[in-house]
């Protein structure tokens, strides 16, 4: 079997070779794990024509060896990682031009390498490993949808248990205990669990508010599952629904269901974003609607490609990404419905399978 590594190797090689580049620093520790399986907090790698090297520090010494020792050749500094790479770039005398990921370098950092590294040449990138993480192959596809099933099961565990006088901070430690006790490596993201007017804040911060019978109660939240992230959101009404609240979770799902049925590879994110816009906006919740549609998972909750009316390029085949359209009126309350889908070369598939019609929990 071919080392998944290998092929992402030579596809980043490629890129270099046509941006005339001898060797790349890759700084985004999403991006190293990516291309080495190293999953450690800190590492520089420098990528040249000959083998990578991963740099990093004393508390990796075993961790970066098993898992990049056979591919990048490994060193252990004791000093810093930027130490490291001075006394190894010398060795690599087939490199002079040299690109740094600009999304990922600190200003100071930056200065480090014109400053110490003056004898190459520095050229900013864009993206350069992140285009290739945005399609994935059959081993991340897996690793998402396990992560997708620890994450429903883990909220059909729960909402059984959701009952008004329960805090949002009480469901929260509920969800995220489920999430663990399902397999789940950790949270890609601290959990919302926003109930009543708190709803119509789309990142809210999880509060000690009692929920009421009543409220709309959204949930959304994530897993983890070989470093690779699921994203569900899902709005139920704690008590009996009113008619308000049922026109504004219809309109939210129909315009889910739209967008899911839409998304494909081969449009841009912003013609996937319009389908749900132009239906909220046709149903006369426009201006409740500010967010975008949608974003990659992956080893990131956040990654490309975008799905937002400002993104204009065109979605990649295998991308797994959101439909997360909402709606959100202030001291009201607020409904999203949150999927992640799968572009394959055939059409979209959605891989959540946690039901969308409007819940009513006793």
């Amino acid at each position: 079997m071919t080392d998944r590594r290998l092929t992402r190797l030579a596809a980043l090689a490629a890129r270099m070779k046509a941006s005339e580049l001898d060797g790349l620093l890759v700084t985004s520790m999403p991006n190293i794990r990516y291309l080495t399986g190293f999953s450690g907090s800190s590492a520089v790698l420098l990528v040249t024509p000959n083998e990578p090297w991963l740099i990093t520090d004393f508390r990796y010494k075993t961790q970066a060896v098993d898992e990049a020792g056979g591919l990048a050749r490994v060193s252990i500094e004791s000093q810093s990682l930027w130490a490291g790479l001075w006394r190894l770039l010398p060795e690599a005398s087939a490199v002079r031009t040299v690109g740094f990921e600009s999304a990922h370098l600190l200003h100071r950092d930056f200065e480090r390498l014109q400053n110490a590294g003056k004898q190459w040449h520095w050229k900013p990138t864009i993206d350069f490993a992140e285009d290739l993480r945005a399609q994935k192959d059959e081993n991340e596809l897996a690793l998402i949808e396990q992560a997708i099933a620890v994450a429903t099961g883990a909220l059909q565990s729960v909402l059984p248990q959701v009952r008004a006088g329960m805090t949002e901070s009480t469901i929260a430690g509920l969800l995220e205990g489920s999430l663990r006790d399902g397999g789940s490596e950790g949270l890609p993201f601290p959990s919302i669990v926003a109930s009543g007017s708190r709803s119509a804040l789309p990142h809210a911060r999880t509060s000690s508010r009692t929920v009421e019978r009543g409220d709309f109660l959204l949930m959304d939240f994530g897993s983890v599952v070989g470093g690779y992230c699921a994203d569900i959101t899902r709005t139920v009404v704690v008590g009996k629904c009113d008619a308000r609240q049922r026109e504004a979770y219809d309109i939210v799902r129909e315009a889910n269901a739209r967008a899911s049925a839409a998304v494909r590879s081969g449009i841009s994110g912003r013609e996937a974003d319009a389908v749900a816009r132009d239906y909220i906006a046709g149903n006369g919740y426009g201006d409740a609607f500010g967010h975008s549609l949608g974003h990659g998972i992956g080893l990131e909750v956040h990654e490309a490609p975008r799905l937002a009316a400002s993104a204009e390029g065109l979605l990649p085949q295998n991308a797994v990404v959101t439909i997360e359209p909402g709606v959100y009126i202030p001291e009201w309350g607020g409904v999203r419905i949150e999927d992640d889908v799968y572009l394959g070369g055939d059409g979209s598939r959605i891989l959540t399978s946690f039901p969308r019609e409007l819940l009513e929990l006793s």
